[in-house]
């Protein structure tokens, strides 16, 4: 996800998202699996210790679990964001891929090792808690107002990641997506990548698998409608 100050082929005015060149595409992927995997563990665990401190309280597990959300991606998009551009996000990557700013040989890499990583990190998080590690979510998110929140999510992600200025991505990335899940019915998961990881824990952030598609569907659709956004203001 990090924004680097280089120009991108629609507007010599607006900064590239993407990974140092310096590093090899090994090392890039591994970057991308780490910090999805980083980002699942936290977003997963987060909510497993919120739910069982909070005593019931939803709105405290939810914050909670915002802001370990929130501060994760801030941090792993610091750190990682000069060895792969951070994506730690199928539709961050193909959102470059369209705008000719990610090759599609790092694609086809970046998206694989980010859903191992997603696997992963729900796995590790199950394992810190003592739950089973391998087990698939029952929780049901479904409906026109999650997927249409899916929708707004993706979308607002797509332009906030294409109209940060240089150097600032990480604070607003990681602001946007601690304010989505609060204001979006959904939670805001905005991450192909992280629907599979949730699938994987049946705890307070999990989704079960009969939510999934229509979830990407949506959060696809966003990525398209956000990108025309962008469009209209380059």
């Amino acid at each position: 996800m990090r924004r680097q100050p280089q120009p991108a082929p629609e507007s010599a005015n607006e900064p590239n998202v993407s990974p140092c060149p310096g590093f090899g595409l090994g090392r890039k992927a591994f970057a991308e699996l780490l910090g999805t995997a980083a980002l699942l563990c936290a977003v997963v665990g987060s909510g497993i210790m919120a739910q069982r401190l909070a005593g019931g309280d939803g709105a405290s597990a939810l914050l909670a679990n915002s802001l370990a959300t929130m501060f994760a991606l801030y941090v792993l998009i610091e750190a990682l964001g000069p060895v792969s551009g951070a994506h730690l996000n199928p539709v961050v990557s193909s959102v470059l891929l369209l705008r000719r700013e990610l090759p599609l040989r790092d694609f086809a890499v970046y998206v694989p090792a980010q859903l191992v990583g997603a696997v992963l990190g729900a796995w590790l998080a199950n394992a810190m808690f003592d739950l089973s590690v391998f087990q698939l979510s029952t929780s049901v998110h479904t409906g026109m107002g999650q997927w249409l929140s899916e929708f707004v999510a993706t979308a607002g992600l797509v332009v906030v990641i294409l109209r940060a200025p240089p150097g600032k991505l990480a604070v607003l990335a990681a602001c946007y997506i601690g304010a989505g899940i609060w204001f979006t019915a959904s939670s805001s998961f905005a991450n192909p990548a992280g629907v599979l990881g949730r699938m994987l824990t049946d705890t307070y952030t999990g989704i079960a698998p009969s939510s999934a598609i229509p979830f990407v569907l949506a959060q696809l659709s966003g990525m398209a409608a956000g990108l025309s956004v962008n469009r209209v203001f380059r």
